[in-house]
Order: structure tokens, then C-alpha cells, then sequence
């Protein structure tokens, strides 16, 4: 299985969001290599339909194959939504989506069973947090709400300031009323966006970000399949993106919390 072990996790997202789920990883797993792609050119996934979500999600995994990776987290709660049950019957590589981390983590933290769910328009309308949380628990209570705005915030990085304040007050206003305790940041970008949400809605409600549980998932399917890397030299990082490298290489460091080596443009269509 040494072979398997020395290959790179595989992850994708609409844009730089997923970074918060490499940063996750790495802290988890520090060993292990990583290939992330950014479909930056066509982000966000979010106002787009389910068969379009669907058809990049599939590019991405393609993309991601060329380079013989173990695994593949969808670092992208959209495509984990709608995506992740094509994914799985067309590929054998192990797939691992954000959402049943997410998911389970807000059942744990909850005490009310009061549990709302922010996310892009498309993961709200999938409504699979709330079908993931009922499976785990049918009687905690889910109330959802679509921020659309957020993405482009953070992608332009705005991350805090008095119009990325007003625009949560918004969003989060229908949430604080009906006194949840708990907070699903259901989407990649809204970790970098977390100390405004949490001014917003006061010390008594926990915020939970998917990655952390999500990188727990991922050691455990890793060493499931005897494919965690194990003291094998240094961990390669590649970084790719479908436009400019540049921003991504500017914003990136805000989320990985290091500064990011290169970046290279990804061609889809080879």
C-alpha cells in the first residue's frame, strides 16, 4: 500500500474558499500532499443550476485524476449538495463531501436543538443540510437561510467593515429571531467571514465550520484504506486555478494562514 500512500489528496472548490479546508487538512494530516483546484473562472457555483453544478463537479474530479490522487474532498458545500451522488457512481477514487461533517458537528454542539444553516442559494434550495442533520437527529430543528452576497465579499476580500456588517445584519436577522444556538457556515468562503457573523449574533451561538470535521473524515477513509502517508520526505503542495493566478495567490494567504508558493493556471480541456 506504499503506493497508494505517496499519492496527493485531491480537492476542488468553486474558487478560494477551499483553502479553509486545506488549512483544516494540513493541520490535521501535516504529512500528507495536497493538489487543490480553484475553478476561479466560473465561481461562484452557488446562482448557477443543479445540472450545471453537476457538469463542472465532474471537470474538477477529471482534472484532479490526471494526477493519480487517493482521495477527493468537494471542498465546495454546492457541489457537495448536489453533485457528490454522480461523483460516486461515476468514479472509484473515494469521495468525501463537506456536508455529513458539517452536518454532524452542529448535532453535537447543539443544546436547544435550534440549528440555522447559511449558505449560497443552490445549497439552501438542495436542502441536504437539513436532510443530513434529520438523519442524525429528526428532532432538532433547522432553519436555513441563502447569503449570496458573502462569496463575492470574500473572494473581493472584503472580510469586515461597516458593508460587509450590514450585509449580515441582513442575512442574519430571520436567523437571530428564531433563537438558534448553533450556526452552519455552509459554505467554504464563510469561515473568513466569521468574527462579523459572530458580532452579529451575539457570544450565544456557536458557529461550526465543516473543515475540521471534514479533515477528521478524511484520516479516517486515509487510514480505512491503508493509504495514509506515513514519514515519506516533505509534502508537495500544487496549487491550480482556471483564471488569473494572481488574485487567488493574494486572497489565498488569508485563508491557508501561510503565504502560498506558485499558483498555475489549470487547463480543463486537455
Amino acid at each position: 500500500m506504499m503506493a497508494a500512500a505517496r499519492q496527493a489528496i485531491g480537492i476542488f472548490d468553486s474558487g478560494i474558499g477551499g483553502l479553509t479546508v486545506v488549512k483544516a487538512i494540513v493541520d490535521e494530516l501535516p504529512r500528507e500532499s495536497i493538489v487543490y483546484f480553484g475553478d476561479t473562472a466560473r465561481v461562484p457555483y452557488g446562482t448557477k443550476s443543479k445540472s450545471t453544478i453537476v457538469k463542472f463537479s465532474l471537470e474538477n474530479v477529471e482534472f484532479l485524476l490526471r494526477f493519480g490522487v487517493k482521495c477527493i474532498v468537494i471542498a465546495c458545500n454546492t457541489s457537495s449538495s448536489w453533485a457528490l451522488p454522480t461523483l460516486r457512481k461515476y468514479f472509484k477514487v473515494p469521495i468525501i463531501g463537506v456536508i455529513r461533517p458539517g452536518a454532524l458537528a452542529a448535532v453535537r454542539q447543539t443544546r436547544s436543538k435550534r440549528i440555522g444553516v447559511i449558505g449560497t442559494t443552490a445549497t439552501i434550495h438542495s436542502r441536504a443540510y437539513e436532510s443530513a442533520i434529520h438523519r442524525l437527529d429528526p428532532t432538532v430543528k433547522v432553519f436555513s437561510q441563502s447569503c449570496p452576497l458573502f462569496v463575492p465579499l470574500v473572494e473581493e476580500g472584503w472580510l469586515n467593515g461597516s458593508l460587509c456588517r450590514q450585509v449580515a445584519e441582513k442575512y442574519l436577522e430571520p436567523l437571530k429571531r428564531q433563537r438558534i444556538d448553533t450556526l452552519i457556515l455552509g459554505c467554504t468562503h464563510y469561515p473568513l467571514l466569521s468574527k462579523t457573523i459572530q458580532q452579529v449574533l451575539g457570544p450565544g451561538t456557536v458557529l461550526v465550520d465543516s473543515a475540521q470535521q471534514t479533515a477528521a473524515e478524511v484520516r479516517g477513509v486515509l487510514t480505512g484504506t491503508d493509504a495514509l502517508r506515513d514519514g515519506l520526505g516533505h509534502p508537495r503542495h500544487r496549487f491550480f486555478v482556471t483564471d488569473e493566478p494572481g488574485h487567488f495567490t493574494r486572497i489565498g494567504h488569508q485563508f491557508l494562514g501561510q503565504v502560498i508558493g506558485s499558483v498555475e493556471r489549470a487547463n480543463l480541456h486537455v
